[in-house]
């Protein structure tokens, strides 16, 4: 990695950083360069604007996420075992890159129309991804039959969340937290349950 290259992650970290403990609006440039110990005049020799960043910061995450579901799809055999992969890839994701998923979820909104439609179009495919794994486990009889949709939301509220209360610190490794959510919400879709 060379020096700009390097130099140019440092500022998405501590951009990351900031747009979540303070919210994308409230981050001025001149915080960014102060926690890089730049001059502002420096940090544009990087970057051209602090939507730029943003729209970086967000459309990495959506690419990991999306990367998640879709190897989960490639990887796992059954419905059941796609769906505890798509959450541990969820839960990864959440736990290795906290201040950009957080951003992800809130701060996005702020792109103006034209980034913000590129990240929505990601955003809705890996919904729709996940809908189709919950269909596919009701094709195969994995699952019972319920609405893909509201399935698919439930899983995704649940652990979309975590970002606010887990702490790597914690008792808990990302895998468990997504194996807890995986066994509650498969007791909930599995065929022959009520």
């Amino acid at each position: 990695m060379g020096r700009s290259t390097a130099r140019r992650e440092e500022i998405l970290t501590v951009a990351g950083e900031l747009f979540r403990q303070k919210g994308y609006h409230a981050t001025s440039m001149q915080d960014i360069a102060e926690r890089l110990q730049l001059q502002r005049g420096s940090l544009y020799a990087h970057i051209e604007s602090k939507e730029e960043l943003l729209f970086e910061i967000v459309d990495r995450a959506a690419d990991r996420f999306l990367a998640g579901i879709e190897q989960a799809w490639r990887e796992g055999t059954t419905a059941r075992d796609r769906l505890q992969r798509a959450l541990a890839a969820h839960m990864a994701v959440i736990a290795e890159h906290r201040d950009t998923a957080s951003v992800f979820f809130h701060e996005w909104r702020f792109l103006r129309a034209d980034l913000r439609s590129r990240i929505q179009a990601k955003r809705d495919r890996y919904e729709a991804r996940w809908r189709e794994l919950i269909a596919d486990g009701v094709a195969r009889g994995e699952f019972r039959a319920v609405d893909p949709r509201f399935a698919a939301l439930l899983a995704l509220s649940a652990v979309n969340w975590a970002y606010q209360w887990y702490s790597p610190d914690g008792p808990l490794a990302p895998d468990d937290v997504a194996a807890t959510f995986a066994e509650l919400i498969l007791k909930g879709l599995e065929a022959g349950s009520s």
